[in-house]
C-alpha cells in the first residue's frame, strides 16, 4: 500500500516558510520608512529662515560709551540732475565729472538760432507799438490845443458850441488811442520778455554750487526735460552733488530705535578710512518704518569734512550716550555683536555666522564683556561677518540658511 510520506527535514521547511501576508507588512513598513527619511531629509535640507547683524570693530575712544552701534552709507542730502527747460540740440557741454561748479555757472548751451530770430521778432515789435504810442500821444496834445482854442472862441462869441463840441470829442478820441496804443506797447514788452526768456533757456546753468558727479550727455544729442519715449532723447545734462550737504542715513533695527533721539552725540567711522573717527549728531529719526527690514532710518549729520568724504561710502556710526572723548589708548580687540546673537548649545556658548548660505556655528568665550547695547568678542568672529540673531533652536551647524532683514 503506498502512502504519501514527508520527510522530517520536509516538514521543518514547511513550518518556517514566512506567511504572505508578512511579507506584506514588510513590505509597507519599508516603504514607510524610506517615505520617512526622505521627508526628514527633504525638510532638513530646507533653508531656515534667520536674522542676521554685521559684526563690528570697536573703534578706539567712544567705543566703551556707544549705546548702539549702525552701519549705513554716505549720501548727499541736496543733489540734481540738471536739464535744459525746453527741448534742443546741444552745442556746448562744458562740464566734466569731478569738476566743481559755482551756482548760476554756465554748464552747456543748446543751439539758439530760432529763438535768437523770434527774440529779434520781438523786439521790433516792441519797438513799432513804442513809436505807434509817441504818436498817438502827440495826437492827444494837439487835440488838447484844439479843445482848448474852441473853448477861447465860443466864449468871445467867434464860433458856435458845437464847433467845441467836436473838439472836445476829437480830443477824447485822442485820448483812447493813447490807451490803446499803449496797451499794445505792453503787450509787445510782454512778447519780447517771454522770447528773452525762450532765449535764455538755451544757456544751462548750475542752480547751486557742488561737484559734477556724472556726465550724461554730449554735444549733438537733444536734451528734454521730458523723455521722448524712443531712447534718443537725453533727459539731464549731469548730475551735480552739493558736498557740503553730505550726511550718513543708517538703518536702525526697530527694537533699538527708541535708544535714539535727535541731537544725540554720535561718531562716524568710515570703512575707506578707519583711523578718521568724524564727529557726529543725530539730525533726525525719520518717522516711518522698512516693514521688509524691520529698521528706521536715522539721518546723521558729518560735523566735519573734507574731499575724502564721497556719497555713498559705507560708514558705522556709534550713537554716544554724550559727547565723544578724545581718544585715550587703542581700540578693544575683537568684535562687537548683538547680545541675542549668542546663545547655548550643548552647555557651550556659541553664535553662528552665516557664509555661503549655511549657518557655521562657532564656540565663543562664555561672560562677553558688554560695550553699550552690544557683547564684545575676543575671538571667535571676525569684523564685518554676518552673525544669526536669536538663532532657533533647530538651527544647527551646517544647516542651510535663508537671511531675512538684518538686524543692527
Amino acid at each position: 500500500m503506498n502512502e504519501l510520506r514527508i520527510e522530517g527535514r520536509e516538514r521543518e521547511q514547511e513550518g518556517a516558510r514566512i506567511p504572505k501576508w508578512l511579507w506584506i507588512a514588510i513590505a509597507i513598513a519599508l516603504v514607510l520608512a524610506a517615505l520617512a527619511g526622505a521627508a526628514w531629509w527633504f525638510l532638513g535640507s530646507r533653508p531656515i529662515a534667520v536674522q542676521t547683524a554685521d559684526a563690528i570693530a570697536p573703534s578706539a575712544g567712544g567705543a566703551e560709551r556707544a549705546v548702539l552701534q549702525a552701519t549705513g552709507y554716505i549720501t548727499a542730502h541736496r543733489q540734481a540732475t540738471v536739464s535744459a527747460q525746453i527741448t534742443g540740440t546741444l552745442t556746448k557741454v562744458l562740464i566734466e565729472e569731478g569738476e566743481s561748479v559755482k551756482a548760476g555757472q554756465m554748464i552747456a548751451q543748446l543751439e539758439d538760432s530760432g529763438l535768437r530770430a523770434a527774440l529779434g521778432v520781438a523786439h521790433a515789435n516792441t519797438n513799432a507799438a513804442l513809436a505807434q504810442v509817441t504818436n498817438a500821444r502827440a495826437q492827444l496834445a494837439q487835440a488838447q490845443s484844439d479843445a482848448k482854442r474852441q473853448d477861447e472862441l465860443v466864449a468871445k462869441g467867434m464860433v458856435t458850441i458845437q464847433a467845441a463840441e467836436q473838439a472836445r470829442t476829437a480830443l477824447a478820441a485822442a485820448a483812447a488811442q493813447l490807451d490803446a496804443r499803449t496797451r499794445e506797447a505792453e503787450a509787445a514788452r510782454a512778447g519780447e520778455t517771454q522770447a528773452q526768456v525762450n532765449f535764455d533757456y538755451t544757456v544751462v546753468r548750475a542752480p547751486f554750487s557742488g561737484v559734477i558727479t556724472e556726465k550724461a550727455a554730449q554735444v549733438g544729442e537733444i536734451i528734454s526735460p521730458l523723455s521722448a519715449g524712443g531712447g534718443f532723447t537725453r533727459t539731464g545734462i549731469g548730475t551735480i552733488v552739493d558736498m557740503d550737504s553730505l550726511e550718513v542715513d543708517v538703518d536702525v533695527n526697530e527694537a533699538y530705535i527708541g535708544q535714539v533721539v535727535p541731537d544725540m552725540a554720535a561718531q562716524c567711522l568710515l570703512d575707506a578710512y578707519p583711523d578718521w573717527r568724524i564727529p557726529s549728531h543725530v539730525i533726525a529719526v525719520v518717522p516711518t518704518a522698512d516693514k521688509g527690514k524691520a529698521t528706521v532710518k536715522v539721518r546723521v549729520a558729518l560735523e566735519v569734512k573734507d574731499n575724502r568724504l564721497v556719497p555713498n561710502m559705507s560708514a558705522r556710526v556709534s550713537f554716544l550716550a554724550g559727547k565723544p572723548a578724545a581718544p585715550t589708548g587703542a581700540a578693544p580687540s575683537g568684535v562687537l555683536v548683538p547680545p541675542q546673537a549668542i546663545v547655548d548649545r550643548d552647555g557651550h556658548s556659541v553664535i553662528f555666522v552665516v557664509a555661503d548660505g549655511r549657518a557655521v556655528q562657532r564656540t565663543v568665550a562664555a561672560g562677553a564683556r558688554d560695550i553699550g547695547s552690544m557683547k564684545l568678542l575676543p575671538q571667535g568672529v571676525a569684523a564685518g561677518e554676518k552673525v544669526v540673531v536669536s538663532p532657533s533652536p533647530e538651527l544647527r551647524d551646517g544647516a542651510s540658511v535663508t537671511t531675512e532683514g538684518a538686524k543692527q
